[in-house]
């Protein structure tokens, strides 16, 4: 590392531990999931009662003790959508906990007349409002898309607590309805229609108030999500662009993943000199940034207290994705986060690379076999290929993409052949066939982005899926060889999750945990792609850098990692393509059609 990165105390060394999960929003969070589980009880079963003040009782209107059973069930369902809100600190579901612990309340009061719950309600009551100052978050991004996830969950948990409503009560019912008669009477009571089972008494009316209710929460809830204002997820500006570019002309040497923070759907804080930098996504409450931070190392801590203020005024959790070594004793030592080793980057030297050797013989004899079925390279940079031929490789990367999900986010750029980044580079393979395809001649591509002046990171790998097996291999040896002569003396290749336990399990005398862990490994390398990946890189015999995870607790681990499978695209939770809505038109200076790379795995 070159230069000190200077130690910072006060402010940064307390407050930029994060947003720390806080005692009262937690155990708030808890209370309030247990008083809408009661809630829910009270308005659902008959027996759940305290039933002593039975001459006040009396005195209330009969009437009124259906009114109050949708009322009860109506708030417990909302506090139980709001505990999430209040564990992180959301002012808006503490507005709404604040209106509807009374309504709850009143509704224990009326319909069951049970001071004990008027007093949970009460009690929950008091520290929300003596503590209001905790709730202080930020709204998360959000779309509008968010109200028919909301209609089909709310529906399906309106159906199965309207079969349970409707099923509660056996004694009143009349005669002995089939399955399908509860299911008819609870979508009529949904949409405030009466349906093919009756009941004894007023049970009837508290039945259809519950299943009424239940149906109004779902459709309020709904227009309230599609119509409220959007939040949209941040995108880099052309400003945010600009100076992000200036600052990897100055130091993009630094990190082979720097040139990826200029990823069109990544958010951007710098530091208050403007010499630093840190891109994020936001992915499920998770501020998830990536590699290392752009720009002077000595303006890091600024950055990084920019990011964390930020993650705190959202109540975000921290996180940072493949970090090197240097990024991560920074991130630890300024904010108090941890760091887990994730895996290894593999890098080639080209210098010291060559096909000589037994232990280049796979790669060389597989490298040769392909030269001879015809198959011809060429690297070049993006400035130097043609509008024509760029077009026909990004289709072409498309149409060979082996998931209907684009894979990739701190490792992968999102794009082919922007005017921008004229200084990436493409490797690509050619055959001459007695057919052509709708392609040409085009077998398979490599994309690579600039590591600063003197290297490339391997951003795609993409081939025909009927060309000849070893396409990777031959482009990969095909860049290190015509490296010198485009100035390229470096080469990140994929990044290998893990490599080190791979490598550690397999040796004599490794213990039986760590055979244990690689066996699990493989087992997952099914899916994930995680062995494989690592016994590819190790071809081309590159030295390893380690690259770490940075979080805030142990307990957020599981989170971070949903997340960022999510980021990747190994996880999708989006809309069926048919309900999606048409993407926004791209700034001038971009192409429509994004790329990702398996190597994110």
């Amino acid at each position: 590392m070159s230069g000190e990165v200077p130690a910072r105390t006060g402010r940064l060394r307390g407050v930029l531990r994060g947003p720390r999960p806080e005692a009262v929003p937690a155990l708030v969070a808890r209370a309030c999931t247990l008083v809408g589980l009661l809630d829910i009880a009270a308005g659902v079963f008959p027996r759940f009662r305290n039933s002593r003040m039975h001459t006040l009782a009396e005195v209330l209107p009969g009437a009124f003790g259906p009114f109050a059973a949708a009322l009860s069930l109506s708030a417990g369902v909302l506090l139980l959508l709001l505990a999430h809100g209040l564990r992180r600190r959301k002012r808006r579901a503490w507005r709404a906990a604040v209106i509807l612990l009374p309504l709850g309340a009143l509704a224990q009061f009326t319909y069951r007349h049970s001071l004990i719950g008027v007093l949970i309600s009460l009690a929950l009551l008091a520290p929300l409002l003596r503590h209001r100052s905790e709730f202080k978050a930020l709204p998360d991004p959000r779309s509008r898309w968010r109200a028919l996830a909301n209609f089909v969950l709310m529906g399906a948990g309106s159906l199965l607590l309207g079969l349970v409503i409707v099923s509660v009560h056996p004694h009143r019912m009349v005669g002995n309805p089939s399955l399908a008669d509860r299911i008819s009477h609870v979508l009529y009571g949904l949409f405030g229609f009466e349906g093919p089972v009756d009941y004894q008494g007023t049970t009837s009316w508290t039945v259809a108030f519950s299943l009424g209710a239940l149906g109004l929460l779902t459709a309020v809830t709904t227009i309230y999500l599609a119509f409220r204002p959007e939040h949209p997820a941040a995108r880099l500006t052309e400003d945010d662009e600009t100076r992000l570019r200036a600052l990897l002309d100055k130091h993009g040497g630094r990190d082979s993943l720097g040139h990826f923070a200029l990823r069109r759907d990544k958010a951007v804080v710098f530091s208050p000199s403007g010499k630093a930098a840190v891109t994020y996504r936001v992915v499920s409450g998770v501020m998830l940034a990536s590699g290392d931070p752009i720009g002077d190392v000595e303006a890091w801590p600024g950055a990084i207290e920019r990011f964390m203020d930020e993650a705190k005024a959202h109540s975000w959790t921290p996180a940072v994705m493949g970090c090197s070594e240097t990024g991560g004793e920074v991130w630890t030592r300024e904010t108090g986060l941890d760091a887990l080793e994730l895996g290894d980057e593999a890098v080639v030297k080209v210098a010291d690379f060559s096909l000589a050797g037994r232990a280049m013989r796979n790669v060389r004899q597989m490298v040769k076999r392909i030269e001879r079925a015809g198959y011809e390279t060429r690297v070049r940079r993006i400035r130097d290929l043609s509008e024509g031929e760029l077009d026909r490789i990004r289709r072409a990367a498309e149409a060979w993409r082996g998931t209907d999900t684009e894979r990739g986010f701190s490792m992968a750029l999102g794009r082919i052949g922007d005017p921008e980044d004229g200084d990436c580079l493409i490797a690509t393979a050619h055959k001459e066939d007695t057919v052509p395809g709708p392609y040409g001649d085009l077998k398979a591509v490599l994309h690579f982005v600039p590591w600063g002046t003197d290297g490339v990171s391997l951003d795609l790998m993409r081939r025909d899926r009927s060309a000849d097996p070893g396409m990777n291999e031959l482009l990969i040896v095909a860049a290190l060889q015509a490296a010198p002569r485009l100035g390229v003396a470096r080469v990140s290749l994929n990044f290998a999750m893990f490599r080190s336990a791979l490598a550690r399990g397999e040796k004599i005398g490794a213990g039986p945990v760590l055979r244990a862990w690689r066996g699990l490994l493989v087992f997952l390398s099914r899916w994930f792609q995680i062995e494989s990946l690592y016994k590819f890189n190790a071809k081309f015999r590159p030295y390893w850098e380690p690259r770490f995870v940075v979080y805030r607790s142990s307990r957020d681990l599981p989170r971070i990692g949903f997340a960022a499978m999510q980021a990747e695209g190994f996880v999708n939770l989006a809309l069926p393509h048919l309900l999606r809505r048409r993407a926004p038109a791209p700034r001038p200076c971009a192409h429509a059609v994004t790329e990702r790379d398996v190597r994110a795995a």
